[in-house]
């Protein structure tokens, strides 16, 4: 059994009288430890299928299984229970809270846990570790360059363990430097600590880096590339 199951995933909704369909009945498995890319033009659907992995939407039609679960069937305290312990979302634009630091911004998703002090700083301390940010970690989003909050974006992010990392154009306001950098970091969190990578990007260079890559057009899927040896 594959670890993401959809089928006839569709997510739909009305703009005035007129009907969007985002996605439209995808059928998609991705098994544990895979690093799948999504590709497409804008409107595709690949951000939507995206949320829906992460609880952060809900489907419209069809079903979305991830480790047994259905996630469809949750009421919605028990979808964000299972969002905090499941999955981890990296964003575009880091999403960080100005006014904490590095360390206070990773340390939030755990402020969600029943975990003593000691607890959580191992868990942050563990996090900057792997992310290459340890020096960093009492600066404020400010003082740091984009590559740098976006390696606390992912310390954030992998915080509480997630088996599963989506990741929403991880390298879009990155510079070429910055954006192969983290490429890599999410290329050895895949291979090292086994974490299944869901990642929607433009960039067919950070598309290179994943192990497959699905193109989507209209809410449906085109195209699989899969990358034969890594």
């Amino acid at each position: 059994m594959a670890l993401i199951e959809c089928r006839a995933l569709t997510r739909k909704y009305t703009r005035g009288e007129t009907i969007i369909t985002p996605l439209d009945g995808l059928d998609l498995d991705v098994e544990a430890g895979d690093f799948l890319a999504l590709m497409g033009p804008s409107g595709s659907g690949k951000t939507t299928l995206l949320n829906l992995i992460a609880g952060i939407d809900r489907a419209s039609a069809g079903t979305l299984r991830i480790g047994g679960i259905e996630i469809g069937t949750l009421s919605r305290g028990r979808l964000a229970d299972w969002r905090s312990e499941a999955v981890g979302y990296i964003f575009q634009l880091y999403n960080l809270v100005p006014v904490l630091t590095a360390y206070e911004n990773i340390e939030l998703p755990l402020l969600l846990h029943p975990l003593s002090r000691r607890q959580r700083h191992e868990k942050v301390a563990t996090a900057l570790a792997l992310v290459g940010i340890a020096d960093r970690s009492d600066h404020y989003p400010r003082q740091l360059s984009g590559g740098q909050e976006q390696r606390v974006a992912i310390a954030r992010a992998i915080v509480t363990d997630p088996g599963i990392l989506v990741a929403d154009e991880p390298t879009g306001d990155l510079d070429g430097a910055s954006a192969a950098a983290i490429m890599d970091l999410l290329k050895q969190l895949n291979s090292e600590l086994g974490k299944t990578i869901i990642m929607v990007t433009h960039d067919p260079k950070s598309a290179d880096h994943a192990r497959r890559t699905l193109h989507l057009e209209k809410g449906r899927l085109i195209e699989q590339t899969t990358v034969a040896a890594r």
